[in-house]
Protein backbone atom coordinates (compact mmCIF):
# COMPACT_ATOMS: atom_id res chain seq x y z
CA UNK A 1 0.00 0.00 0.00
CA UNK A 2 1.93 3.68 -1.08
CA UNK A 3 2.30 5.37 2.11
CA UNK A 4 -0.50 8.21 2.44
CA UNK A 5 1.02 12.16 1.57
CA UNK A 6 1.03 13.98 4.57
CA UNK A 7 -0.43 18.06 4.44
CA UNK A 8 0.59 21.21 5.61
CA UNK A 9 -1.38 22.16 8.41
CA UNK A 10 -4.46 23.16 8.10
CA UNK A 11 -4.82 26.72 8.72
CA UNK A 12 -1.28 27.20 6.51
CA UNK A 13 -1.66 30.64 4.85
CA UNK A 14 -4.12 32.53 7.28
CA UNK A 15 -2.87 35.40 9.44
CA UNK A 16 -4.48 36.70 12.41
CA UNK A 17 -3.99 39.40 14.70
CA UNK A 18 -4.99 39.43 18.68
CA UNK A 19 -5.04 42.26 20.49
CA UNK A 20 -6.60 40.86 24.03
CA UNK A 21 -6.06 40.22 27.68
CA UNK A 22 -7.06 37.16 30.00
CA UNK A 23 -8.06 33.66 28.77
CA UNK A 24 -10.72 33.83 26.26
CA UNK A 25 -9.50 35.83 23.60
CA UNK A 26 -5.44 34.59 23.93
CA UNK A 27 -6.87 31.09 23.57
CA UNK A 28 -8.68 31.56 20.76
CA UNK A 29 -5.57 33.20 18.98
CA UNK A 30 -3.20 29.82 20.23
CA UNK A 31 -5.99 27.49 19.04
CA UNK A 32 -5.58 28.90 15.70
CA UNK A 33 -1.73 29.12 15.86
CA UNK A 34 -1.81 25.31 16.89
CA UNK A 35 -3.50 24.82 13.45
CA UNK A 36 -0.99 26.71 11.20
CA UNK A 37 -2.47 30.01 11.27
CA UNK A 38 0.15 33.32 11.92
CA UNK A 39 -1.34 34.70 14.73
CA UNK A 40 0.45 38.10 15.99
CA UNK A 41 -0.17 39.38 18.97
CA UNK A 42 0.13 43.20 19.76
CA UNK A 43 0.77 44.94 23.13
CA UNK A 44 0.89 48.04 24.43
CA UNK A 45 4.51 48.46 25.70
CA UNK A 46 5.19 47.13 28.92
CA UNK A 47 2.71 43.99 28.44
CA UNK A 48 -1.03 44.25 28.55
CA UNK A 49 -3.23 43.50 31.59
CA UNK A 50 -2.13 39.84 31.97
CA UNK A 51 1.52 40.08 31.47
CA UNK A 52 1.85 38.88 35.22
CA UNK A 53 -1.04 37.27 36.29
CA UNK A 54 -0.41 34.22 38.35
CA UNK A 55 0.70 31.83 38.11
CA UNK A 56 4.47 32.88 38.39
CA UNK A 57 7.84 31.60 38.52
CA UNK A 58 10.12 32.64 41.59
CA UNK A 59 11.60 35.63 39.29
CA UNK A 60 7.63 36.73 38.46
CA UNK A 61 7.90 36.03 34.98
CA UNK A 62 4.10 35.41 34.24
CA UNK A 63 3.95 30.79 33.56
CA UNK A 64 0.55 31.60 32.77
CA UNK A 65 1.09 33.94 30.01
CA UNK A 66 3.41 31.96 28.42
CA UNK A 67 1.05 29.37 28.26
CA UNK A 68 -1.81 30.85 26.65
CA UNK A 69 0.52 32.44 23.83
CA UNK A 70 2.52 29.29 22.32
CA UNK A 71 3.19 29.86 18.94
CA UNK A 72 2.33 33.08 18.44
CA UNK A 73 4.29 35.84 17.45
CA UNK A 74 4.79 38.95 19.93
CA UNK A 75 5.35 42.98 19.10
CA UNK A 76 5.09 46.11 21.52
CA UNK A 77 3.54 49.42 20.67
CA UNK A 78 2.57 52.56 22.04
CA UNK A 79 -1.30 52.08 21.27
CA UNK A 80 -1.79 55.16 23.39
CA UNK A 81 -0.15 57.06 20.42
CA UNK A 82 -1.66 57.75 16.96
CA UNK A 83 1.51 56.46 15.60
CA UNK A 84 1.31 53.36 17.09
CA UNK A 85 -2.53 52.64 16.12
CA UNK A 86 -1.65 53.78 13.21
CA UNK A 87 1.14 51.54 12.91
CA UNK A 88 -1.20 48.43 14.70
CA UNK A 89 -3.95 49.30 11.86
CA UNK A 90 -1.63 48.63 9.14
CA UNK A 91 -1.00 45.37 10.27
CA UNK A 92 -4.16 44.30 10.93
CA UNK A 93 -5.25 45.52 7.41
CA UNK A 94 -2.48 43.22 5.62
CA UNK A 95 -3.51 40.07 7.97
CA UNK A 96 -7.16 40.87 7.00
CA UNK A 97 -8.34 39.07 10.43
CA UNK A 98 -8.41 40.26 14.24
CA UNK A 99 -9.57 38.96 17.45
CA UNK A 100 -10.09 41.10 20.02
CA UNK A 101 -11.41 41.76 23.89
CA UNK A 102 -11.30 45.44 23.68
CA UNK A 103 -13.82 47.86 23.37
CA UNK A 104 -14.84 48.66 20.23
CA UNK A 105 -14.52 52.46 20.05
CA UNK A 106 -12.09 54.90 18.39
CA UNK A 107 -9.53 53.42 16.12
CA UNK A 108 -10.68 49.68 16.72
CA UNK A 109 -13.42 50.20 16.19
CA UNK A 110 -14.58 47.67 12.82
CA UNK A 111 -16.04 51.23 11.33
CA UNK A 112 -12.60 52.87 11.46
CA UNK A 113 -10.52 49.45 10.45
CA UNK A 114 -12.46 48.34 7.38
CA UNK A 115 -11.38 51.27 5.89
CA UNK A 116 -8.09 50.25 5.36
CA UNK A 117 -9.52 46.42 4.59
CA UNK A 118 -12.79 46.33 3.21
CA UNK A 119 -13.00 42.48 3.91
CA UNK A 120 -11.79 42.51 7.44
CA UNK A 121 -12.74 40.04 9.49
CA UNK A 122 -12.96 40.95 12.95
CA UNK A 123 -14.03 39.09 16.45
CA UNK A 124 -14.87 41.21 19.12
CA UNK A 125 -15.77 39.51 22.65
CA UNK A 126 -17.01 41.43 25.29
CA UNK A 127 -18.52 40.43 28.73
CA UNK A 128 -22.52 40.74 28.23
CA UNK A 129 -24.42 41.02 25.00
CA UNK A 130 -25.25 44.96 25.69
CA UNK A 131 -21.03 45.29 25.84
CA UNK A 132 -21.12 45.74 29.79
CA UNK A 133 -18.06 43.80 31.23
CA UNK A 134 -18.16 40.56 32.90
CA UNK A 135 -15.51 37.72 33.74
CA UNK A 136 -15.68 33.91 33.85
CA UNK A 137 -16.42 33.98 37.46
CA UNK A 138 -19.09 36.69 37.34
CA UNK A 139 -20.40 34.81 34.54
CA UNK A 140 -20.45 31.55 36.32
CA UNK A 141 -21.86 32.66 39.29
CA UNK A 142 -25.48 33.54 37.59
CA UNK A 143 -25.35 30.49 35.65
CA UNK A 144 -27.18 27.97 38.02
CA UNK A 145 -24.14 25.53 38.34
CA UNK A 146 -22.15 26.92 41.51
CA UNK A 147 -25.91 26.27 42.95
CA UNK A 148 -25.42 22.56 42.45
CA UNK A 149 -21.28 21.97 43.29
CA UNK A 150 -20.48 20.78 46.61
CA UNK A 151 -22.63 19.20 48.81
CA UNK A 152 -24.25 21.55 51.53
CA UNK A 153 -25.90 24.07 49.41
CA UNK A 154 -23.22 26.69 49.68
CA UNK A 155 -22.38 27.67 46.04
CA UNK A 156 -18.93 27.09 44.63
CA UNK A 157 -17.35 28.85 41.92
CA UNK A 158 -15.03 25.90 40.83
CA UNK A 159 -11.70 27.17 40.13
CA UNK A 160 -12.08 25.47 35.78
CA UNK A 161 -12.93 29.49 33.83
CA UNK A 162 -15.08 27.10 31.74
CA UNK A 163 -16.81 29.78 30.24
CA UNK A 164 -13.51 31.22 29.09
CA UNK A 165 -12.11 28.16 27.71
CA UNK A 166 -15.71 27.70 25.92
CA UNK A 167 -15.83 31.48 24.77
CA UNK A 168 -11.83 30.70 23.25
CA UNK A 169 -13.17 27.47 21.46
CA UNK A 170 -16.11 29.88 19.71
CA UNK A 171 -13.56 32.32 18.81
CA UNK A 172 -11.60 29.87 17.15
CA UNK A 173 -14.70 28.48 15.37
CA UNK A 174 -16.09 32.19 14.51
CA UNK A 175 -13.37 33.06 13.13
CA UNK A 176 -12.82 30.00 10.69
CA UNK A 177 -16.71 30.41 9.59
CA UNK A 178 -16.16 34.08 8.76
CA UNK A 179 -13.03 33.23 6.65
CA UNK A 180 -14.67 30.37 4.99
CA UNK A 181 -17.65 32.77 4.10
CA UNK A 182 -15.02 35.51 3.13
CA UNK A 183 -13.40 32.37 0.67
CA UNK A 184 -16.81 32.06 -0.88
CA UNK A 185 -18.19 36.05 -1.09
CA UNK A 186 -15.34 37.86 -1.00
CA UNK A 187 -16.91 39.79 1.90
CA UNK A 188 -15.53 40.38 5.81
CA UNK A 189 -17.50 41.01 8.55
CA UNK A 190 -17.86 42.35 12.07
CA UNK A 191 -18.41 38.83 14.48
CA UNK A 192 -19.19 39.62 18.26
CA UNK A 193 -19.63 37.02 20.97
CA UNK A 194 -20.65 37.72 24.88
CA UNK A 195 -18.77 35.74 27.15
CA UNK A 196 -22.05 35.31 29.03
CA UNK A 197 -23.90 34.45 26.13
CA UNK A 198 -21.73 31.37 25.92
CA UNK A 199 -22.58 30.54 29.89
CA UNK A 200 -26.49 30.67 28.60
CA UNK A 201 -26.06 28.93 25.49
CA UNK A 202 -24.18 26.14 26.95
CA UNK A 203 -26.62 25.93 30.01
CA UNK A 204 -29.48 26.13 27.23
CA UNK A 205 -28.06 23.27 25.26
CA UNK A 206 -27.58 21.01 28.43
CA UNK A 207 -31.11 20.86 29.28
CA UNK A 208 -30.92 23.16 32.42
CA UNK A 209 -33.41 26.24 30.90
CA UNK A 210 -35.95 23.74 29.85
CA UNK A 211 -35.75 21.66 32.84
CA UNK A 212 -37.02 24.96 34.92
CA UNK A 213 -39.84 25.42 32.50
CA UNK A 214 -40.89 21.92 32.45
CA UNK A 215 -40.76 20.77 35.83
CA UNK A 216 -40.71 24.48 37.60
CA UNK A 217 -37.84 23.47 40.24
CA UNK A 218 -33.88 23.17 40.19
CA UNK A 219 -32.27 20.16 41.28
CA UNK A 220 -29.88 20.48 44.62
CA UNK A 221 -26.12 19.66 45.28
CA UNK A 222 -25.55 16.24 44.82
CA UNK A 223 -21.98 16.51 45.76
CA UNK A 224 -19.85 13.79 43.35
CA UNK A 225 -23.10 12.00 42.67
CA UNK A 226 -24.06 11.55 39.66
CA UNK A 227 -27.36 13.23 38.87
CA UNK A 228 -29.78 10.77 36.55
CA UNK A 229 -27.67 8.21 36.56
CA UNK A 230 -24.92 6.25 39.18
CA UNK A 231 -21.51 7.73 39.88
CA UNK A 232 -19.95 8.41 43.33
CA UNK A 233 -16.54 9.17 44.51
CA UNK A 234 -15.03 6.58 46.78
CA UNK A 235 -12.35 6.55 49.54
CA UNK A 236 -9.71 3.71 49.35
CA UNK A 237 -7.08 2.51 51.75
CA UNK A 238 -4.69 5.12 51.18
CA UNK A 239 -6.44 7.92 51.43
CA UNK A 240 -7.01 8.69 47.67
CA UNK A 241 -10.77 8.83 46.10
CA UNK A 242 -12.32 7.17 43.15
CA UNK A 243 -14.48 8.66 41.16
CA UNK A 244 -16.87 5.79 39.42
CA UNK A 245 -19.59 6.17 36.96
CA UNK A 246 -21.69 3.57 35.54
CA UNK A 247 -24.05 5.02 33.26
CA UNK A 248 -25.32 1.34 31.10
CA UNK A 249 -26.52 -1.98 31.67
CA UNK A 250 -23.03 -3.42 30.37
CA UNK A 251 -21.19 -0.84 33.02
CA UNK A 252 -23.56 -1.50 35.95
CA UNK A 253 -23.00 -5.36 35.57
CA UNK A 254 -19.02 -4.45 35.19
CA UNK A 255 -19.42 -2.61 38.43
CA UNK A 256 -20.50 -5.72 39.99
CA UNK A 257 -18.09 -8.13 38.20
CA UNK A 258 -15.23 -6.10 39.68
CA UNK A 259 -16.17 -6.27 42.91
CA UNK A 260 -17.72 -9.40 43.42
CA UNK A 261 -21.14 -7.52 44.70
CA UNK A 262 -23.70 -8.23 41.77
CA UNK A 263 -25.34 -10.48 44.54
CA UNK A 264 -25.52 -7.50 47.43
CA UNK A 265 -26.50 -5.28 44.63
CA UNK A 266 -29.31 -7.26 43.05
CA UNK A 267 -31.18 -7.21 46.48
CA UNK A 268 -31.63 -2.96 46.25
CA UNK A 269 -33.77 -2.86 43.76
CA UNK A 270 -36.94 -4.96 45.52
CA UNK A 271 -35.98 -3.54 48.95
CA UNK A 272 -36.54 -0.32 47.58
CA UNK A 273 -39.03 -0.97 44.83
CA UNK A 274 -36.64 0.57 41.97
CA UNK A 275 -35.14 -0.64 39.11
CA UNK A 276 -32.00 -1.29 39.00
CA UNK A 277 -31.66 -1.79 34.75
CA UNK A 278 -32.18 1.86 34.49
CA UNK A 279 -30.10 4.66 35.00
CA UNK A 280 -33.12 6.12 36.77
CA UNK A 281 -33.49 3.75 39.26
CA UNK A 282 -30.04 3.47 40.05
CA UNK A 283 -30.37 6.97 40.56
CA UNK A 284 -32.48 6.44 42.95
CA UNK A 285 -30.80 3.82 44.78
CA UNK A 286 -27.50 5.35 45.44
CA UNK A 287 -27.31 5.79 48.59
CA UNK A 288 -27.88 1.98 49.36
CA UNK A 289 -26.10 1.48 46.22
CA UNK A 290 -22.98 3.45 47.95
CA UNK A 291 -23.35 1.60 51.28
CA UNK A 292 -22.89 -1.35 49.93
CA UNK A 293 -19.94 -0.30 47.51
CA UNK A 294 -17.59 1.96 50.30
CA UNK A 295 -16.41 -1.16 52.44
CA UNK A 296 -14.98 -2.68 49.26
CA UNK A 297 -13.01 0.43 48.22
CA UNK A 298 -11.92 1.03 51.96
CA UNK A 299 -9.98 -2.48 52.09
CA UNK A 300 -8.25 -1.57 48.85
CA UNK A 301 -5.64 1.14 47.57
CA UNK A 302 -6.40 3.64 44.79
CA UNK A 303 -4.16 1.71 42.51
CA UNK A 304 -5.70 -1.74 43.33
CA UNK A 305 -9.12 -0.72 42.98
CA UNK A 306 -8.63 1.13 39.40
CA UNK A 307 -6.85 -1.80 38.44
CA UNK A 308 -10.10 -4.29 39.27
CA UNK A 309 -12.21 -1.61 37.98
CA UNK A 310 -10.30 -0.96 34.69
CA UNK A 311 -9.53 -5.10 33.89
CA UNK A 312 -13.61 -5.43 34.00
CA UNK A 313 -14.52 -2.50 32.16
CA UNK A 314 -15.73 -0.10 34.60
CA UNK A 315 -15.39 3.78 33.85
CA UNK A 316 -13.22 5.19 36.98
CA UNK A 317 -10.65 7.61 37.60
CA UNK A 318 -8.50 8.67 40.81
CA UNK A 319 -8.86 12.60 42.38
CA UNK A 320 -5.39 13.80 41.68
CA UNK A 321 -4.01 17.42 42.79
CA UNK A 322 -2.82 19.05 39.90
CA UNK A 323 1.37 18.05 41.37
CA UNK A 324 -0.05 13.93 41.26
CA UNK A 325 -1.43 14.65 37.88
CA UNK A 326 2.06 15.77 36.21
CA UNK A 327 4.15 13.33 38.52
CA UNK A 328 1.77 10.53 38.56
CA UNK A 329 -0.43 10.23 35.25
CA UNK A 330 1.03 8.75 32.38
CA UNK A 331 -0.76 10.55 30.08
CA UNK A 332 0.66 13.65 31.55
CA UNK A 333 4.45 13.25 29.51
CA UNK A 334 5.66 12.53 26.31
CA UNK A 335 4.82 9.59 26.06
CA UNK A 336 1.40 11.02 24.83
CA UNK A 337 1.70 12.26 21.48
CA UNK A 338 0.12 15.61 22.56
CA UNK A 339 2.87 16.93 24.60
CA UNK A 340 6.11 18.38 23.99
CA UNK A 341 9.03 19.18 25.82
CA UNK A 342 9.61 22.92 25.36
CA UNK A 343 12.59 25.26 26.92
CA UNK A 344 9.94 28.13 27.61
CA UNK A 345 11.91 31.88 28.06
CA UNK A 346 11.84 33.21 31.73
CA UNK A 347 10.18 29.69 32.98
CA UNK A 348 12.22 27.10 32.00
CA UNK A 349 12.14 23.08 30.46
CA UNK A 350 8.46 22.12 30.75
CA UNK A 351 5.85 20.01 29.08
CA UNK A 352 3.52 21.68 26.36
CA UNK A 353 0.16 20.30 25.00
CA UNK A 354 0.15 20.85 20.94
CA UNK A 355 -3.31 20.83 19.96
CA UNK A 356 -5.49 17.73 20.84
CA UNK A 357 -6.71 17.33 17.28
CA UNK A 358 -5.14 14.30 15.57
CA UNK A 359 -5.45 14.68 11.59
CA UNK A 360 -5.28 11.45 9.58
CA UNK A 361 -2.89 12.99 6.57
CA UNK A 362 -1.78 16.18 8.07
CA UNK A 363 0.65 16.76 10.04
CA UNK A 364 0.51 19.81 12.90
CA UNK A 365 3.61 21.12 14.39
CA UNK A 366 4.86 20.05 18.22
CA UNK A 367 4.16 22.89 21.09
CA UNK A 368 6.85 26.23 20.36
CA UNK A 369 7.42 28.43 22.96
CA UNK A 370 5.71 31.66 23.66
CA UNK A 371 7.58 34.74 22.51
CA UNK A 372 8.94 36.93 24.97
CA UNK A 373 7.07 40.08 24.88
CA UNK A 374 7.88 42.40 21.86
CA UNK A 375 10.13 40.04 20.74
CA UNK A 376 8.90 39.90 16.91
CA UNK A 377 8.29 43.63 16.92
CA UNK A 378 11.06 44.76 14.49
CA UNK A 379 11.02 41.30 12.15
CA UNK A 380 7.19 41.85 12.05
CA UNK A 381 7.14 45.91 11.34
CA UNK A 382 10.11 44.77 8.53
CA UNK A 383 8.59 41.78 6.65
CA UNK A 384 4.67 43.26 6.77
CA UNK A 385 5.29 46.83 6.28
CA UNK A 386 8.38 46.65 5.01
CA UNK A 387 9.88 49.06 7.28
CA UNK A 388 13.65 49.83 7.50
CA UNK A 389 16.00 49.37 9.50
CA UNK A 390 16.55 53.01 9.93
CA UNK A 391 12.62 53.52 10.01
CA UNK A 392 12.44 51.20 13.46
CA UNK A 393 15.02 53.09 14.86
CA UNK A 394 13.19 56.10 14.35
CA UNK A 395 10.14 54.79 15.74
CA UNK A 396 12.08 53.55 18.67
CA UNK A 397 13.54 56.86 19.61
CA UNK A 398 10.16 58.62 19.20
CA UNK A 399 9.12 55.87 21.90
CA UNK A 400 6.31 54.13 19.47
CA UNK A 401 8.41 51.23 20.00
CA UNK A 402 10.35 49.89 23.45
CA UNK A 403 13.60 50.85 23.91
Amino acid sequence: MAERATRPAPLTGLTVVEISAFVAAPLGGMTLAQLGAEVIRIDPIGGNIDHSRWPVTQEGNSIYWASLNKDKKSITLDLKSEEGQAIASEIIASAGTLITNLPARGWLSYENLSRRRPDLVMLRLTGNHDGSPAVDYTVNASSGFPAVTGSDGTPVNHALPAWDVAAGLYIATGVLAAELERRCSGQGQEIKIALSDVMLATVGNLGYIAEIQTNGKSRGPLGNALYGAYGQSFATEDGREVMVVAISNRQWRSLGDATGLSEKLAMIGPMLDVDLTTEGGRFEARDAIDAVLRPWFARRTAEEATKLLADAGVLQGVFRTFEQLVNEDARCTTDNPLFTEIDQPGVGRVLAPRSPLAFQDTVLSNARPAPHLGENTDDVLASVLGKSAGDIDRLRSRGVLSS
